[in-house]
């Protein structure tokens, strides 16, 4: 296969560009690095099936040869990034996503659709199952990604509605792994930076909020059963594992054997207070559920982490 990977050198996209070699694709990764990093895709160069092209995808997107599939990960995904890039956050979502559905119908290609738990915004359904429709606050400071990722939805709705482009939605919960970025301004990043150095991990609020956390193998494992289904619907895939950011925060000070303390600084406008996916859909239709501990895979992240800090 002959794939475009836009965001291909993004933390989620990099791990899936090398996936997708190992299994003799071809992969055309497309990036502006305004989140990207090149280092991430710097073990790939070297790989005859790998092309890189630096671009912004809300440009026209212009591809020679055939293509089998258009992976649409490009987009800013942490708080810090969204809020640092509020207009191309939501032009990634709305004129980026409408060129990569336009390759995909060209080149008679399927389209893949990098979306987020974030959908859902501060949920009132817990936990979250994709008939679930939201409560997202469309003017405040989050809205950029939430609506961006919502209104990208219903553009990949329309175009395998209207065109019979074959599409696919996975809906990502929180994941870490490898190659996030120290200043990414997740919880994850943030507390092992701060966990390494020593230094005071900061929890938001009373760190009562949760979240649930996937290593990012089991994502890119749930990302490609859902390329290999029928499956048109989003999918949510993440760990339905849930925990508190305050637990998350003591068990990765104390993964790290670390003497940090924990200090709490006000909640965030529009923090959702819970996340935890209900994943029957991938059970059921994709045989999918994260098997990597959660321990394993947040020692396997901090591993990384300390060659970084």
């Amino acid at each position: 296969m002959r794939i475009l990977l836009t965001g291909g050198a993004g933390f989620i996209g990099s791990h899936l560009a090398g996936f997708l070699l190992a299994r003799g694709c071809d992969v055309v990764c497309m990036d502006n690095f305004i989140t990207g990093s090149p280092e991430n895709i710097a073990p790939l160069r070297a790989h005859r099936g790998f092309a890189f092209v630096q671009q912004d995808v809300t440009s026209h997107i212009a591809i020679d040869g055939p293509l089998d599939w258009v992976l649409h990960l490009a987009s800013p995904a942490s708080p810090r990034d969204y809020l640092e890039f509020p207009i191309q956050t939501l032009k990634v979502g709305a004129l980026g996503t409408h060129n990569a559905l336009g390759v995909a119908k060209a080149k008679r290609a399927s389209f893949f659709l990098a979306s987020t738990s974030e959908v859902y915004g501060d949920p009132l359904v817990h936990p979250q199952r994709e008939e679930y429709w939201g409560n997202v606050n469309p003017v405040g400071p989050r809205g950029v990604y939430d609506e961006a990722k919502r209104f990208a939805e219903a553009m990949t709705m329309a175009y395998h509605r209207t065109h019979g482009v074959s599409t696919r939605i996975v809906r990502i919960f929180n994941c870490h792994g490898p190659q996030m970025r120290l200043n990414d301004g997740r919880a994850i990043p943030a507390f092992m930076t701060q966990a390494l150095r020593g230094e005071p991990v900061t929890v938001f609020g009373d760190g009562s909020q949760t979240r649930s956390f996937q290593y990012v193998d089991d994502l890119i494992d749930g990302i490609w059963r859902l390329m290999n289904s029928q499956i048109t619907e989003p999918v949510n895939v993440g760990n339905p594992q849930e925990m508190t950011l305050l637990d998350l925060a003591k068990r990765i000070i104390r993964l790290a054997a670390s003497r940090s303390e924990i200090v709490f600084q006000p909640l965030p406008v529009d923090d959702p207070k819970v996340r935890q996916p209900d994943i029957t859909r991938a059970r059921t239709v994709l045989g999918w559920e994260p098997r990597v501990e959660t321990d394993e895979g947040l020692r396997r992240t901090l591993a990384w982490f300390r060659t970084k800090v």
